[in-house]
């Protein structure tokens, strides 16, 4: 919603990965060995190329059409186009296709249902690289000798994605760990690539307006460095560990310092499934994982105020033998600073006991609001915090399987974008991807559980550190 996209709505394959430590994808039929276009200009060689065969490519759709064959909403995604478009994303790989995969969960009442198809199979291919420039960047990373601190490592990785791909290799000690590969040149041309693809994308007329705001993609692009830089992950993932070292339900595995840089993460191999493959699993167990995913979100927030942003299912895995959720893939995490969960708890919890006042005031000191909008404005922009505060309000089991959120919110967001005078808060757009995806995690699940005193536990919580440390100054 703050990120001003029209549509609301999500919708996720059912993908079952035994074995990954990392949110990718595993090798898909279509994958092929290809190198990756390493510098700016080669990149750009390969999106003016699809600029020009989209162009050829139109004029004998128009052609066939004249001549009586099956009309399309637009010519520029014929099949033959949309072969150009997965063939170069799945190419270049990088920033352009992490927009291509994010655009392919889009619900298609407002993504041309023709792109959309086009990017669902985007979303299910990524090309490898070959062996040499994979060697090349591991070398640059960790030196001629890297392979002397493992006992095997395969060449072929068993998945891959639009940063990098991942690799079985062995310690010395018999510990088998995921080698995280990350692409050449794609850190250096996330901008341009972004750039690119909304010149290709704006092309076919497809693209709902409003769809990416300059702010949205300024944020989009600052989170894409934060992914593309290893070492601030390795940090984050430890600083994880060291955060739920002593919780029983959630794990972190372990990161291998010497087999990790820049451009290459080497973390423990884990045994498990994404979330979404436990919709099977019985009622206590699923009540049970969305009890604490939910309340973890909240801890992020409230309690660390570090928060990992990527809800993809893949980034967690449930272990069903140690009943325990493995967190992975940990390039998406940022921390909030103190003054604006002051403001955003107090929110909540207004939402949570019905002040729509309160909702509004603090909406205004967050700056979500100018003070100077509709009044249409602010009624939806607070009736859409209350239906999401819904689940805190009382305490019996809120039934998550049931909740019609996104329906209602949908029908908020056309006078919210028709009146809105300023970008949402910059903190706001990766916060409330993770919360929106907590929800619909207990949504997939059909979660029955009381979340009222799991927030007020948590608020009363963050209420006591905060008098604290007034008493402390």
């Amino acid at each position: 919603i703050q990120s001003s996209q029209p549509g609301a709505g999500l919708q996720f394959s059912h993908l079952i990965v035994t074995v990954l430590t990392f949110s990718f994808l595993q090798l898909s039929d279509r994958a092929r060995e290809r190198k990756v276009p390493a510098t700016r200009i080669s990149r750009l060689v390969n999106f003016g190329g699809l600029a020009v065969g989209l162009g050829l490519g139109a004029i004998v759709e128009v052609a066939k059409q004249s001549m009586g064959g099956a009309l399309l909403d637009s010519p520029l995604l014929s099949e033959a186009n949309a072969e150009r478009i997965v063939n170069t994303l799945c190419k270049v790989r990088g920033a352009a296709l992490k927009i291509g995969q994010m655009l392919s969960i889009q619900d298609n009442s407002f993504i041309n249902p023709q792109l959309q198809k086009i990017f669902e199979r985007v979303r299910q291919s990524a090309d490898f690289m070959p062996a040499w420039q994979m060697n090349k960047v591991l070398e640059e990373e960790l030196g001629a000798g890297w392979r002397e601190k493992l006992s095997s490592f395969e060449d072929k990785p068993f998945a891959a994605a639009s940063i990098g791909q991942v690799h079985h290799g062995m310690l010395q000690d018999g510990r088998e760990v995921a080698m995280k590969i990350q692409y050449p040149g794609v850190a250096e041309s996330i901008h341009s690539d972004i750039n690119n693809l909304m010149s290709v994308l704006k092309m076919s007329l497809v693209l709902p307006e409003g769809l990416f705001a300059d702010s949205s993609l300024e944020v989009l692009q600052r989170e894409l460095v934060w992914e593309c830089d290893y070492k601030r992950e390795a940090e984050s993932a430890k600083h994880f560990k060291s955060l739920l070292a002593d919780d029983p339900f959630f794990h972190v595995p372990f990161v291998v310092d010497e087999l990790s840089g820049r451009r290459v993460l080497a973390m423990e191999l884990v045994s498990g499934v994404p979330l979404d493959s436990c919709v099977d699993l019985d009622q206590e167990t699923r009540n049970q994982i969305c009890f604490n995913i939910l309340q973890l979100c909240l801890r992020e927030l409230f309690e660390f105020r570090f928060m990992q942003t990527d809800p993809n299912w893949a980034n967690f895995f449930y272990n069903a033998e140690q009943n325990k959720i493995i967190l992975l893939d940990f390039g998406a995490c940022r921390d909030y600073p103190e003054a604006f969960t002051d403001d955003y708890v107090q929110v909540v919890h207004a939402a949570s006991i019905g002040d729509r006042e309160t909702v509004l005031e603090k909406s205004k000191d967050l700056k979500f609001l100018t003070g100077f909008e509709a009044k249409a404005f602010q009624d939806a922009h607070v009736e859409a915090v209350m239906i999401l505060g819904e689940a805190f309000t009382n305490s019996d089991p809120f039934d998550f399987g049931t909740q019609s959120t996104t329906q209602r919110i949908q029908s908020l967001i056309p006078v919210m974008l028709r009146h809105r005078l300023t970008p949402p808060p910059e903190e706001t757009y990766s916060l409330h991807r993770k919360m929106a995806g907590s929800f619909l995690i207990c949504s997939k699940l059909g979660a029955k559980i009381a979340c009222k005193d799991m927030f007020l536990d948590i608020y009363n919580s963050y209420q006591q550190r905060r008098l604290e440390k007034e008493k402390a100054a």
